[in-house]
């Protein structure tokens, strides 16, 4: 089984070294390793460049946003099992895509797997600020605004290829509807690893506190497109957000 790790990046000078040196570090080596850059001027593209020999394909230039890299990515992978790597977080330890790569193995039947993931602070402390237990899949919890954190989902390339990439009219939330569409709308085989995928640092496009509002509204459009109660989904999506970071 070959794993395809994509990361996309603009202006990551501080942190892209640990994504990728976290990707490199997998125990795990069946892996190619696809960085996309947004043609990034702070620097990046140089650290980027000084592991060029270990990566697969390494592409800089302007995109229209992070979902457009991710989907130039898609487009390059060949592995039988696709993820991401964003270029804030690293793996939560060397040896996750063994785990990941066992449970396809295990199971080929399944569509793709899922895992847990913590939020830590932007410092060298890196502080758990939130722990993101996945739990066991169900229709239902997505209904109630449930979803699997995103960079803890790896897929099957078929199932990609079948039904689709991100879609680029959501510029903060794209990830909300590429897996509510799959789970939900197509509603593929998931397989939850009972253990942790990805630390995250806060800070992110998705966890900047300058954007929960429009992840809000994007959120509501998304379920509302899909034929969900909208506002119900969105409301216990952030009250189960609530919990995690009050469980600290």
């Amino acid at each position: 089984m070959k794993i395809s790790i994509i990361t996309v990046c603009y202006n990551r000078k501080a942190t892209i070294a640990k994504a990728i040196e976290s990707v490199l570090g997998q125990s795990f080596y069946n892996i190619e390793y696809i960085i996309i850059d947004g043609n990034s001027t702070d620097g990046t593209t140089q650290i980027i460049e000084s592991y060029k020999q270990h990566l697969s394909q390494f592409i800089s230039e302007p995109d229209n946003g992070m979902y457009d890299a991710i989907n130039k990515g898609l487009k390059l992978a060949t592995g039988d099992v696709i993820g991401l790597m964003h270029s804030d977080d690293e793996f939560y330890d060397n040896n996750v895509l063994k785990r990941i790569a066992a449970r396809f193995a295990d199971d080929q039947s399944i569509d793709g797997v899922y895992g847990d993931g913590i939020y830590v602070s932007n410092d060298a402390e890196q502080r758990i600020i939130r722990d993101r237990i996945g739990g066991v899949f169900s229709i239902n919890k997505i209904k109630k605004g449930w979803l699997p954190l995103h960079p803890t989902v790896y897929l099957k390339k078929p199932i990609i290829d079948k039904h689709g990439f991100y879609r680029l009219d959501f510029k903060i939330a794209s990830d909300t509807e590429f897996l509510i569409r799959y789970l939900y709308l197509h509603k593929i085989k998931m397989s939850y690893i009972n253990s942790y995928i990805v630390k995250m640092r806060i800070g992110g496009m998705s966890t900047n506190l300058r954007s929960i509002i429009d992840v809000l509204y994007e959120d509501y459009k998304i379920y509302k497109f899909h034929g969900l109660i909208a506002f119900q989904a969105v409301f216990l999506k952030k009250t189960i957000a609530l919990r995690q970071y009050l469980i600290q």
